[in-house]
């Protein structure tokens, strides 16, 4: 087995260090806020699986840095509205090392600490059809 330098546990704990982190009941409240953009980072198949927060914006965690890039050819313009923007997965690891990574890019944001799975549990609201499908 091949040692790593680093563990993906160990590259979380660094980036937790240096975000900032939303708790849960907090993140609730701000659902209806439309200064807040929820920004999920989970596959879609666990959006259908599990729902998910009602209004928020999907883009899958491969895609992040090119879809916040203004310079990207796949630039999506809901990153250029001057809004609070709190990324979420399922756990809070991915969304944590996607937010460090936007924090180098220059783009603040937060993340949800416990994650969607943390939502749930504190019976956050939750939707399970995509605005405009069936």
């Amino acid at each position: 087995m091949r040692k790593l330098r680093q563990t993906a546990a160990q590259m979380v704990a660094s980036a937790r260090t240096r975000i900032e982190e939303i708790e849960t009941a907090e993140a609730i409240a701000m659902v209806a806020n439309p200064e807040v953009v929820f920004v999920d980072l989970r596959d879609p198949r666990e959006r259908q699986r599990t729902g998910f927060i009602p209004g928020s914006f999907h883009c899958p965690r491969g895609m992040l840095e090119f879809w916040v890039d203004p310079e990207s050819p796949y630039f999506k313009e809901v990153f250029a509205q001057d809004k609070r923007f709190i990324f979420h997965c399922a756990s809070g690891w991915r969304s944590a090392l996607a937010v460090a990574t936007l924090q180098d890019m220059g783009f603040e944001a937060a993340h949800l600490r416990e994650g969607f799975s943390g939502w749930m549990k504190a019976g956050g609201p939750m939707d399970f059809q995509e605005a405009g499908r069936k």
